[in-house]
């Protein structure tokens, strides 16, 4: 179990039993406050889970949270149509969380490549009627409180789109 946290905690490629192979399988084309272009993310299917790929171009300095949302809405400025945390297991928010974490949590990003293993997501989880997103968070996720981790206001969203194969 600790290893499962540390892989999904820091990203660690090393921890994938399995290396992404061909095109992603789905992407994340994300928006910032203005609907403007704001990065865009490739998902790609794993045994053990979702790899998240991509670059977030002019990302402000600092750590922010950033999370799989349980909605595929996007509405500027504030993307409050993204929903909650992507969490059908009804555990409690974050990795230091005892009760913890949710589904969609993911590490704290703080550059703008992002190359990542969401342990246990599986992007068909993802699929359901009224889809998923991501998020990104003005501030770092303090990975203990719940719901959201103090992250803060959401200033980049990314609605999941699946992609034909």
């Amino acid at each position: 179990m600790r290893k499962l946290l540390l892989c999904v905690a820091v990203g660690l490629a090393g921890c994938s039993s399995g290396q992404e192979t061909g095109p992603p399988q789905a992407r994340a084309r994300l928006i910032d406050a203005n609907g403007q272009p704001a990065g865009e993310l490739s998902l790609y299917s794993l045994t053990e889970g979702t790899r998240v790929v991509g670059d977030l171009p002019n990302l402000p300095a600092g750590a922010h949270g950033f999370h799989f949302h349980a909605t595929g809405s996007c509405q500027p400025p504030g993307f409050e149509s993204a929903g909650a945390h992507f969490n059908p297991t009804n555990r409690q928010h974050g990795f230091q969380n005892s009760n913890g974490p949710h589904l969609g949590d993911m590490p704290n990003v703080s550059t703008s490549r992002v190359n990542l293993v969401v342990q246990g997501l599986q992007l068909a989880a993802l699929a359901d009627a009224d889809g998923a997103a991501i998020v990104l968070h003005a501030n770092p996720d303090d990975l203990r409180t719940d719901p959201s981790g103090n992250s803060g206001a959401r200033i980049r969203c990314g609605v999941v789109e699946r992609l034909a194969q």
